[in-house]
């Protein structure tokens, strides 16, 4: 154990034992149960967490009153700090029809213990950020939606191969004055993937990107690296994913041993460039017979009828699959390498109504995946909290348990550290102070995700408008 962990270790079993902290009207207390608060790298008895006006003001005994909600927890629950996913989607894509959807998505990922989603570009961006303005106001349920406006590239209808250096800028302006938290791009060209870093930065907002390898005009990530992006989503570019083809053609013959991958994982870490790796999505949408993607429960549920008609009558390319087959499978251990080598991974799901899971209870699914491929349990719960939480500089907010910080954690069965699907089991949610019972957000929305007819597609690129 490093110092650093050593230190904060006894100041918390300190603060449990000797701490009594006073209460006043409309405080929350959560007592029992053990404790996961990112800190260090085991469970602690709760002996109580102290919620005011949605922060955390004590962590240990507090005085006796009446005047206080009480949430009792039982001897085996283990409260984990909120997840928060940097790749979380909103949107269905069926059948080549697309939109974002934001009547159950929000509530479905609320319940799976995530407190926080990046949406990593959207299809309907004035609707995502009505959704934001209303979730903030207390007039919708969902996780604190920090949203990212239109992708910068051809998703984006609007969005030109010959914009310039100024349209980029003026894109960016419009954006940030409306209230995204970020952007995200996607197959731009180095001279906008330039401009967006500049003029996000300018405006102390992060950028992430999925992008190729350099092949047909496109940018490798390890140049968007140099250019000081802040993330980057799926592959980790350098040389050996070469520009004479595309990033998914050299990755799916890639071997994931190579030494020379240490080359782009040095300069991620010399830049403090995040990864969000993605895994499990590509394992998912292949179909993989790996157990690690099995299913957690009926998701099609909370489809429509005709959503889910839709979903299930759905054909993907075979090619396409075996693609994403081989992808998997060298991801694993490419993202343990990383992981190995001291670089940061940031949790995200990239996952939409298209290939068999609804987006919110995938981000469980990735956190097993990342744990089969070898990395302590304890550091895959930081990277689908702490590490995303600096990433976007919100690392004095949120992302673990402590005094000064705001309450979002979640409340599961059992203990994740020695079975991380027990992140699965989630009963009880905590946002901002406000307590949900995961059961009832899930039924809430049983029937309601997708369009009710053929007439719920509407054409998205009349929300680009300028």
């Amino acid at each position: 154990m490093s110092t650093l962990r050593r230190s904060k270790s006894i100041a918390f079993i300190l603060s449990a034992l000797l701490w009594a902290q006073s209460v006043s009207a409309g405080d929350l207390l959560v007592e029992g149960g053990r404790i996961f608060t990112g800190l260090t790298d085991s469970l602690q008895p709760n002996a109580g967490i102290l919620v005011r006006n949605g922060r955390i003001v004590a962590i240990g005994s507090v005085a006796e009153t009446e005047d206080i909600e009480r949430l009792q927890l039982a001897d085996d629950d283990t409260i984990l700090p909120g997840l928060i996913d940097l790749h979380a989607h909103y949107k269905i894509y069926i059948d080549g029809r697309r939109r974002d959807e934001t009547v159950a998505n929000p509530v479905i990922y609320l319940a799976n213990g995530i407190t926080t989603t990046f949406t990593a570009g959207e299809l309907n961006p004035y609707d995502m950020l009505e959704l934001k303005q209303a979730i903030n106001r207390g007039d919708r349920i969902g996780p604190r939606l920090l949203t990212t406006g239109p992708y910068f590239g051809p998703t984006n209808p609007k969005w030109s191969k010959d914009d310039t250096t100024e349209d980029v800028y003026a894109q960016v302006d419009k954006w940030a004055a409306l209230g995204v938290d970020g952007f995200k791009a996607k197959r731009v060209t180095a001279a906008q993937m330039q401009a967006l870093i500049e003029r996000a930065h300018a405006h102390g907002l992060t950028v992430t990107a999925h992008l190729d390898s350099g092949f047909n005009d496109t940018i490798n990530p390890a140049d968007a690296v140099r250019m000081g992006i802040d993330r980057i989503e799926h592959f980790h570019g350098g040389a050996l994913l070469p520009p004479e083809r595309s990033a998914y053609d050299s990755f799916k013959e890639l071997n994931p041993n190579d030494p020379r991958l240490n080359d782009v994982f040095d300069l991620f870490i010399e830049h403090g460039v995040s990864y969000s790796a993605t895994v499990s999505t590509y394992g998912q949408v292949a179909n993989s017979d790996d157990d690690t993607l099995d299913i957690c429960c009926d998701q099609y549920r909370y489809l429509t009828p005709y959503t889910r008609r839709m979903t299930e009558q759905a054909v993907m390319d075979e090619a396409f699959l075996h693609t994403f087959n081989a992808i998997y499978e060298r991801k694993k251990i490419v993202v343990k390498r990383f992981y190995d080598r001291g670089g940061t991974i940031v949790l995200g799901s990239d996952r939409q109504l298209w290939e068999g899971t609804v987006p919110g209870f995938a981000v469980h699914t990735e956190l097993r995946v990342l744990s089969e491929a070898g990395i302590p349990n304890a550091d895959v719960l930081r990277i689908a909290t702490i590490n995303g939480a600096r990433a976007i500089g919100f690392g004095d907010r949120l992302g673990t348990i402590e005094v000064g910080k705001l309450a979002d954690f979640f409340v599961v069965k059992g203990d994740p550290l020695d079975d991380i699907t027990r992140t699965r089991e989630v009963h009880t949610v905590v946002r901002n102070g406000d307590v949900y019972d995961s059961g009832q957000l899930l039924e809430s929305v049983v029937g309601k995700l997708g369009p009710e007819n053929a007439d719920g597609w509407p054409d998205y690129s009349e929300d680009y408008r300028d």
